[in-house]
């Protein structure tokens, strides 16, 4: 479990330390992009916690909910619709879902025993 948290540790270390700047036209894209990550991030480690977490099942997860977020986003800016609401809603569900679960794995409480 802890090898992805060193991977994004890694991860926000190496882009702090080589600044690389983003333009402006792509900062919805890679928003929503860190947020779909995010969520597959969590979702695995949820996973682990649960034990039933699966390597294939978080990449292509990891890759296909990158993907989605990005084509709503593509999409609702060729139509003039912010569909990229839609990703922040349901991947920010999915965080909080997520979050609250690993939270309750952590911190044992009434209902745990």
């Amino acid at each position: 479990m802890w090898l992805p948290a060193l991977g994004l540790l890694a991860g926000i270390v190496i882009g702090l330390i080589f600044s690389l700047s983003i333009p402006a036209d792509f900062a919805r894209y890679t928003a929503i992009g860190v947020l779909a990550g995010l969520d597959s991030i969590l979702g695995a480690a949820r996973a682990e916690l649960e034990g039933r977490y699966d390597n294939r099942i978080f990449i292509s997860g990891l890759v296909t909910n990158i993907l989605l977020a990005g084509m709503l986003t593509f999409l609702g800016d060729r139509l003039g619709v912010d569909l990229s609401i839609a990703a922040i809603v349901g991947f920010g569900g999915r965080l909080f879902t997520n979050l609250g679960a690993i939270r309750r794995h952590i911190i044992p409480g009434r209902d745990r025993g």
